[in-house]
């Protein structure tokens, strides 16, 4: 049941991402949809790696205010070819840039979604191994003049689990960064 929540969510905001993106065709206002990988880091415990992508129009808040889609895993982090657990990270997130006209830009994101981890045995089914995600984090964003944008930050899961109330392997700081190309821009 969540994870049809949070693929519902992540969809709608596709979609509403899209749909402000055709308006400004219309308005000849630029916005911009970028998509790449994001490298992510818990604290002393797995890495993970996925897709990012990212949105912004000068409809919302004068292009600086990000949406954001993304997907983590340590299938593609360390457990692959491991025994580490297998987890994912579905998030949806909202950034705040504050030079949103400079290459370089300090920012700070919200991001909520869904975590779920696959312990593999059945001996480890009384342990928890889901949580609905609540993150903050801080970081810089280069925008360099090919359509690359680098983004690094650090961040803080406000509901992180001790193994009896909430998934163990949820740690509360993690260091992310995310390479994005520029697929779409309307000017």
């Amino acid at each position: 049941m969540k994870k049809k929540l949070v693929l519902t969510i992540l969809f709608i905001t596709t979609v509403l991402c899209f749909q402000a993106q055709y308006s400004h065709a219309k308005s000849r206002q630029s916005g911009e949809l970028k998509g790449g990988i994001r490298i992510q880091k818990a604290q002393k415990l797995y890495w993970e790696n996925g897709f990012s992508f990212d949105f912004k129009s000068p409809k919302i808040f004068d292009n600086r205010l990000h949406l954001g889609a993304s997907y983590v895993t340590t299938r593609l982090g360390s457990a692959l070819g491991t025994n580490a657990i297998k987890q994912d990270n579905f998030l949806v997130s909202g950034g705040y840039h504050f030079r949103p006209k400079m290459q370089f830009q300090p920012f700070a994101r919200l991001n909520a979604g869904y975590f779920h981890a696959d312990y593999e045995y059945a001996i480890f089914d009384v342990l928890p191994n889901s949580a609905v995600l609540l993150s903050l984090d801080a970081g810089l964003s280069y925008e360099f003049e090919i359509p690359l944008t680098l983004c690094l930050s650090a961040g803080y899961n406000l509901n992180s689990g001790s193994g009896s109330s909430g998934p163990g392997t949820l740690y509360p700081v993690f260091y992310q960064m995310s390479i994005f190309y520029t697929l779409l821009k309307k000017r």
